[in-house]
């Protein structure tokens, strides 16, 4: 049965960074929302009226034959073993994990550059707000979540970890590619969309996460992904936003 990923239709958002783990590995999935009544299937679930069980909290879940899992780094937590995204050493998946989890924290940071104060109103309520969290954010967060990757990339490079190229080449569990790297260049790109004006030295400022970024783009899975329509485009009701307003360098 192939897997059944529940997400808003539309957007990218956070269900983003499990379809890329299914795109790359190429798994049979179903993105239920954006099949026919698909959205209807997914609301009886969140409301515990598909007979399944405890229902989750929200989108995205996945649904493995009778098993639901939720929240992002859990259901990758899940997945990549199964897709061959991750080491078999435990501890090493233990590693995996806590990076996910790092990368979810940073991702509620980016929603909350044009939603500081409710998800209730629209960012045009709380525009003055979003402003003033978001110098902050591009001053101290992106440096401190973005360059911890990058540091920790780094010291794979410094491993002397190559590619097939004999270029220098780091992952964040060193020689291994896993799902973290997935992640890592929806981060970029998503970054890349938002604040293309305040982050236009982003290359040279975490260069070992632009690696990834790029080779994650080349491997034959998710560059088909990209070149499909299942990768819908950023837009202005994802979890990346782009405002001009808010595109300002951080001093």
């Amino acid at each position: 049965m192939p897997y059944e990923l529940f997400y808003w239709d539309g957007i990218q958002g956070r269900g983003e960074f499990v379809r890329l783990a299914l795109e790359d590995a190429g798994a049979e999935y179903r993105d239920v929302a954006r099949e026919p009544d698909g959205m209807e299937t997914m609301m009886a679930c969140l409301k515990g009226q598909d007979g399944m069980g405890v229902p989750p909290f929200a989108p995205p879940f996945l649904k493995d034959g009778d098993q639901i899992i939720s929240h992002v780094a859990n259901i990758l937590h899940y997945l990549a073993p199964r897709l061959g995204l991750v080491p078999d050493v435990e501890a090493l998946r233990a590693e995996a994990h806590g990076m996910q989890l790092t990368i979810t924290d940073f991702v509620a940071e980016v929603h909350d550059t044009h939603h500081p104060i409710s998800t209730a109103d629209y960012y045009e309520d709380q525009k003055d707000e979003a402003k003033a969290r978001t110098a902050a954010f591009l001053k101290h967060r992106v440096p401190k979540f973005v360059g911890y990757f990058d540091r920790l990339l780094a010291v794979s490079a410094e491993r002397g970890v190559k590619r097939g190229d004999g270029a220098d080449q780091a992952f964040a569990l060193g020689d291994r590619f896993t799902y973290v790297d997935l992640s890592l260049f929806q981060i970029a790109e998503g970054l890349a969309y938002a604040f293309p004006r305040a982050l236009a030295n982003f290359d040279d400022a975490y260069p070992h996460v632009a690696a990834v970024r790029e080779t994650v783009r080349q491997r034959p899975g998710i560059a088909a992904y990209l070149a499909s329509d299942r990768r819908l485009a950023f837009n202005q009701n994802g979890i990346f936003r782009h405002y001009p307003e808010l595109d300002q360098i951080a001093y």
